[in-house]
């Protein structure tokens, strides 16, 4: 492994293993990921109300976006008048609500799902596949990764697998968190400068996407993130001397070329109506100075030269 910095004992995962487990990630990833979204046996009251509150929208406020009275709206409330699906999906619509809650509303006021939930490796969503894995590939030589709704690995290019085969084999057991591979003590914890704050702004991230979904899954991953130890190597690490405070939150990665700052961006797709589509999303990591980038070519040159010899 060219980038990281392999602790003494440890096994570690090379390239061409990652490569060969993310081979056929997108069937298998997917579906193992899905968790049964929280208080989904609700009446379809009880679930309005509670979607309301999360969005701190009174009833007054919710009843203006959609154009109805207050009084019916209670009533929809209080049970004691039904929605019709295309009010279910007009409140579902103004709350802003993901398209897996939408579903759920709508079976709990008796009517079918109305957004599907493809696999990825549907073929219905081949040339959504085909764009994941042009933006991956062609984010190369820096790190880029597909995660799906908790986290979970579903595809990565080469610069990301290069910087993370010192990991625990066990943590690369689909489906593979992300979150946890960065945080867990035999992931890539010990090799993160600034561990501390990286932590901090992962279970502040998990936090607004809890408020944001209500996901249970996403709460307990929290707790488990703030369970774990800074590892001594982290706490005790050279500072880099650059201060990225108020703009954002840098990746400060320790590895054989020296420390690579890196700072991410996510995108989604802008229209999805698929379920699995809603919740993909990519992060690409950006050098955040000249060092990182020259690092990060660097390293990509070598990956180039290594396959060429191997043919």
């Amino acid at each position: 492994m060219d980038a990281g910095l392999r602790q003494e004992g440890a096994p570690s995962i090379t390239s061409e293993v990652m490569e060969h487990r993310l081979a056929s990630r997108y069937g298998p990833l997917m579906r193992t990921a899905n968790s049964q979204p929280v208080n989904s046996t609700l009446p379809v009251g009880d679930y309005l109300r509670e979607w309301r509150q999360r969005r701190r929208m009174s009833q007054m406020d919710l009843a203006l976006e959609a154009e109805i009275s207050t009084r019916h709206l209670s009533f929809l409330e209080t049970g004691r008048s039904q929605p019709s699906r295309e009010m279910v999906l007009l409140l579902a619509e103004k709350l802003d609500m993901p398209l897996r809650e939408r579903n759920i509303m709508l079976v709990s006021a008796g009517f079918a799902p109305v957004y599907s939930e493809r696999a990825l490796d549907d073929p219905a969503l081949a040339s959504m596949r085909q764009a994941v894995d042009l933006v991956l590939r062609g984010h190369d030589p820096y790190p880029a990764l597909a995660v799906d709704r908790h986290w979970s690995l579903v595809s990565a290019n080469d610069a990301l697998v290069s910087l993370i085969g010192d990991v625990d084999p066990a943590l690369m057991k689909p489906p593979v968190n992300v979150l946890r591979l960065s945080v867990h003590p035999a992931g890539l914890a010990r090799r993160i400068v600034n561990f501390t704050e990286w932590r901090n702004h992962l279970v502040h991230r998990l936090h607004r996407q809890v408020d944001a979904t209500g996901d249970a899954a996403l709460a307990a991953l929290i707790e488990e993130l703030r369970s774990y130890p800074t590892p001594d190597a982290a706490a005790s690490a050279p500072k880099t001397g650059h201060d990225y405070a108020g703009i954002v939150v840098p990746l400060q990665l320790m590895t054989d070329e020296g420390v690579l700052t890196l700072f991410s961006t996510i995108t989604i797709f802008g229209t999805p109506v698929d379920v699995t589509l809603s919740e993909l999303a990519i992060e690409a990591f950006f050098p955040a100075d000249a060092h990182t980038a020259n690092a990060l070519r660097h390293l990509a040159d070598k990956r180039q030269a290594a396959a060429a010899a191997a043919q």
